[in-house]
């Protein structure tokens, strides 16, 4: 496919252009820095980017980050609604953001460059994180992220998902890092806090485990909508956020030898065939190594879906896996955004995957037993394995 190649080829440019270095532009390599992996204790900012905050559901969200041994500390707006003009009083049914575009920038600026804090985590999606890129000071992100890697544990953690695929974007393109999508202290996460109380198990709960802390990541998905397996560094997120994106100084590199997840909510399937074909024209898909298709919800036919991503992902010629538990939904994964990642369509069992790419072997505990054995999405292990 080569729609747009012309495009996408540009946008590639070289370590010594202007504004391509860990500050402020293009990170430097295509191969981003790993975040580092938390450990007991730590400290972790939770500031709201988008929506505010629901007070109970964000207190019982940083209850289990507590649980799983860390010191939440709550942004100063985060549960301040505003209007979307942010003046005026409040009115019922108009969207509310979570202070103003300064107060939201100014909760994830300071967070992100306090040396005290190793993950930034957002606390729920909404609307509003593209309306602060332009007021955050990408020197001081880009020095904060230098200094968090000379500290000898890494980058410190981005961690959200929705409209938080804005900042994986910029966050991930600028300061050449890693970073987290999975659910939030004031989503999927409170609704966590009673598996946690009582010590059961749990998908979600596993995976950002796992993810935060250290461990293999391996994702079942569905059904094969294109068979074959591809290797590359993990891109993507919410596909209406990321065609928000095109065009802008914030916009993700072109996906040329990468795996692209893609999910989304309450988007009709005529809407995603939209915003398909426009990341298609944009020339944005060009050389993608692979497709992982995770949760729709609310997103209509399954069918529908499915022959709507057979039409526009099954020309690029590359595998394309669905039903990966990851994105909105009672099934929310985790997954490093810009991490090597292994995705494979044909294996019968995680098992069967090639040691020398994980480093812990994902343990031998059979396919997920609601679903057939499709293949997975697998993301490699930090260096070292569980921290």
């Amino acid at each position: 496919m080569n729609s747009g190649g012309a495009r996408a080829e540009a946008a590639e440019e070289p370590s010594d252009a202007p504004g391509a270095g860990l500050r402020g532009g293009p990170a430097r390599s295509r191969e981003a820095l790993r975040y580092g992996r938390l450990r007991p204790g730590d400290r972790v900012a939770v500031i709201a980017p988008s929506g505010p905050a629901e007070p109970a559901r964000l207190e019982a969200g940083c209850a289990v980050l507590h649980d799983l041994g860390l010191d939440a500390v709550v942004g100063k707006h985060a549960l301040d609604p505003v209007n979307l003009g942010h003046s005026g009083p409040l009115r019922d049914g108009w969207h509310r953001l979570a202070g103003s575009d300064a107060d939201r920038a100014a909760d994830l600026q300071d967070a992100w460059c306090d040396p005290r804090v190793r993950a930034v985590i957002c606390a729920r999606g909404g609307y509003g994180a593209t309306r602060v890129l332009d007021l955050l000071d990408w020197d001081a992100l880009g020095a904060a992220a230098e200094a968090s890697a000379a500290s000898g544990r890494g980058p410190k953690i981005l961690h959200g998902a929705s409209d938080v695929t804005a900042l994986h974007a910029a966050f991930g393109t600028r300061l050449g890092i890693t970073t987290s999508f999975g659910p939030m202290p004031a989503g999927m996460i409170a609704d966590l806090a009673p598996a946690v109380s009582r010590g059961m198990p749990d998908e979600s709960l596993d995976g950002l485990r796992a993810a935060l802390f250290g461990g293999p990541v391996a994702l079942p998905g569905t059904h094969a909508l294109r068979p074959g397996r591809a290797e590359g560094p993990l891109t993507g997120g919410t596909l209406s956020l990321l065609t928000a994106l095109l065009g802008t100084p914030y916009a993700p590199p072109p996906a040329a030898g990468r795996i692209v997840f893609l999910e989304d909510v309450t988007e009709a399937p005529y809407r995603i065939d939209r915003m398909l074909v426009q990341l298609l024209q944009a020339g944005w898909f060009d050389g993608a190594a692979g497709i992982a298709l995770g949760s729709w919800r609310d997103c209509g036919d399954p069918a529908e879906l499915d022959s709507v991503f057979a039409a526009r992902l099954g020309p690029l010629g590359v595998p394309v896996l669905a039903g990966v538990p990851a994105g909105h939904g009672p099934r929310q994964r985790t997954l490093e955004l810009g991490a090597p990642a292994v995705l494979d369509t044909t294996m019968l069992d995680t098992t069967v995957l090639d040691t020398k790419v994980l480093d812990p072997p994902v343990p031998d505990t059979g396919p997920d037993p609601a679903v057939p054995d499709a293949g997975a999405l697998t993301l490699v292990a930090p260096p070292g394995g569980a921290r």
